[in-house]
């Protein structure tokens, strides 16, 4: 689908003519006799925030079938939000709020990958998306544009932005060939007072950089995405030059000012604090990407020394952010007083029975599509000890894997370089039961939209992505007490970013440090020839340089293909019958101290 400018310009002068709120919560000014200076006029209102939805509308896990729940007794969903918003205007006044996001919307449950692939919004007289219903409804103001978004490509993000009614925002995505606005860069809102003059409140979004590795297969000479820093700094000034009295950046950007990607672009992956400090004129960040809780954070900027209050609502509709303005006229224009932040937790409230029931149809689609049987298991496979255990349903994936490339490559000029294949724990709490297995254990076990790809490596170059992957543990004296509660994700490196390489052999040493654990390294019995050159089934996501991992994203690409690695895993499943670990599964690493090894 082309990029649509006409939408944008539509949408930009739809949003630029503002949104009328009617009503301010202020009191008017009273009157004073005997020359005393009447007290200033004053006003204030409330943005209410969420980010990273990632498609949860219900409280409901569709890998486990059941409502969700973890250790902290999270809640999850639009529903619940809706309770929230509901409350929060109920107090504050309707006409006295607004309601934004900071993307990744459209991906990540079981429910948004039904309305993408399996009855997609894109067909003629398809479906509405059930996240764009559910916001609707709510009353959502303005959305960022996530990284997540492309991951289905751009003609469904355009069918989902044709399908809200509200603007979906991205300053920095920008039109490949013409370096214009491919979505609406802003949106303006006017908030009407008891005292004659609107607030203007302009809401400007900015996605992650990231999307130009992490989806450049939909995006490449499509859309480009230059750094937040440089794009809020060009567009808070033209903000306030078209009379905004408050700016909010929506920013699909952590706040660490660090980056996944090492030095393969320019920009900063999490940099929501960056734009905080280097850009004047932003009074609130709304932070999105990084999953985390950030109930108030200020950053002061280099240039004017003042605050810019930030908040993240951590993910899936978890929590609620509430930025509280507090504005006085001054001077014939409204200021900013006071900014404060805080989150609300939706397991405080009941879900909002006009979004379930509103939705229950779709619900009740997906819940029969991931409970379809795919097939048998002779064992119980789990992802519990994955992390730092080498587990048969981590194999399984690496067998799928390696098993598909090798067909691909077969009858080329690589059929016969031998096939290793890399794979993570996604989840610690996946699992195949003894039994019957369906769609929803597949996708438990890989939730992403991952697709499979084939790299020409050498054994140096593996030896050196194998060192990098290590760093997932925390160094461990021999003799010290292992606890696994401890051992793994240092340096906050996600499950993700650790991966297992299968067709080789090898020890991780984590009494050793970073660089230097990896002993005993092999191929068919014999120590790894450093020249050797190898395939790797690896997916896109680390191909594209995702985890900024050694070599895998400079080496030759051999093949590669458009479909989910979860599909192909219920596609093998499918084809296979009945799965027995005792086929396939094999301990090719181990964790060890000294040699010894740690279980």
């Amino acid at each position: 689908m082309p990029l649509n400018r006409r939408a944008f310009l539509e949408s930009s002068a739809a949003v630029g003519a503002g949104i009328a709120l009617t009503a301010g919560a202020a009191a008017p000014a009273e009157a004073h006799g005997g020359g005393r200076p009447r007290p200033a006029k004053r006003y204030s209102f409330t943005v209410m925030g969420t980010t990273d939805l990632h498609g949860n509308v219900f409280n409901w896990d569709y890998f486990t079938d059941k409502e969700f729940d973890d250790k902290a007794h999270n809640d999850v969903g639009l529903a619940k939000i809706s309770t929230l918003v509901n409350q929060v205007r109920k107090a504050k006044g309707r006409r006295n709020t607004l309601l934004i996001d900071a993307g990744d919307t459209i991906q990540g449950t079981q429910l948004s990958y039904y309305y993408a692939k399996v009855d997609p919004i894109t067909k003629a007289g398809g479906p509405v998306h059930p996240m764009a219903q559910a916001m609707n409804t709510i009353g959502y103001d303005a959305a960022a544009l996530g990284n997540h978004e492309f991951n289905y490509g751009i003609p469904v993000l355009r069918k989902f932005q044709d399908q809200c009614d509200f603007p979906l925002l991205g300053a920095n995505a920008l039109d490949a060939k013409t370096l214009r606005p491919a979505f609406a860069p802003y949106s303006m809102h006017c908030l009407r007072t008891p005292h004659g003059r609107d607030v203007k409140v302009a809401v400007l979004g900015l996605t992650n950089p990231g999307i130009a590795i992490w989806d450049k297969a939909n995006v490449t000479g499509k859309m480009v995405f230059p750094g937040l820093e440089e794009q809020a700094a060009k567009w808070v000034p033209k903000l306030r030059s078209m009379g905004a009295d408050v700016v909010i950046v929506s920013a699909h950007s952590g706040s660490s000012g660090t980056s996944s990607w090492g030095d393969q672009l320019p920009y900063i992956e999490n940099a929501a604090s960056l734009v905080a400090e280097q850009v004047p004129g932003i009074d609130a960040i709304l932070v999105g990407h990084a999953h985390t809780e950030i109930p108030e954070y200020r950053v002061a900027n280099k240039e004017t020394g003042k605050q810019v209050v930030l908040s993240e609502p951590l993910k899936w509709g978890q929590r609620l952010t509430l930025f509280d303005f507090d504005l006085v006229w001054e001077k014939g224009r409204w200021t900013v007083e006071k900014v404060g932040a805080q989150v609300l937790n939706s397991n405080t409230v009941e879900e909002d029975p006009a979004i379930t029931g509103m939705l229950a149809d779709e619900h009740k689609k997906v819940v029969a599509y991931v409970n379809q049987a795919i097939g048998t298991s002779t064992a119980v496979m789990t992802t519990e000890n994955a992390p730092w255990q080498d587990e048969p349903i981590i194999d399984l994936i690496n067998i799928v894997q390696a098993d598909t490339v090798k067909a691909a490559l077969a009858g080329g000029a690589y059929a016969a370089l031998p096939v290793l294949s890399q794979a993570s724990c996604f989840s610690r709490t996946a699992r195949f039961p003894a039994g019957q297995i369906t769609i929803k254990d597949a996708a438990g076990l890989y939730p992403f939209e991952n697709t499979l790809e084939a790299r020409l490596m050498t054994g140096a170059q593996l030896k050196d992505y194998l060192e990098y992957s290590a760093k997932y543990y925390v160094q461990t004296p021999a003799g010290a007490p292992v606890d696994t509660a401890k051992l793994t994700n240092a340096e906050n490196i996600p499950d993700y970013n650790y991966d297992a390489v299968s067709g080789l052999t090898y020890d991780i040493d984590i009494a050793k440090p970073v660089g230097q654990r990896i002993t005993g390294l092999s191929f068919e019995g014999k120590p790894l020839d450093p020249a050797a050159k190898f395939v790797l089934a690896v997916n896109n996501y680390r191909a594209n340089g995702g985890g900024a991992f050694p070599h895998v994203a400079k080496a030759e690409q051999l093949w590669a293909n458009s479909d989910e690695i979860r599909n192909t895993i219920i596609q093998w499943v499918q084809a296979k019958g009945t799965i027995d670990p005792a086929q396939f599964a094999s301990v090719d690493w181990k964790l060890t101290r000294d040699g010894v090894p740690v279980f």
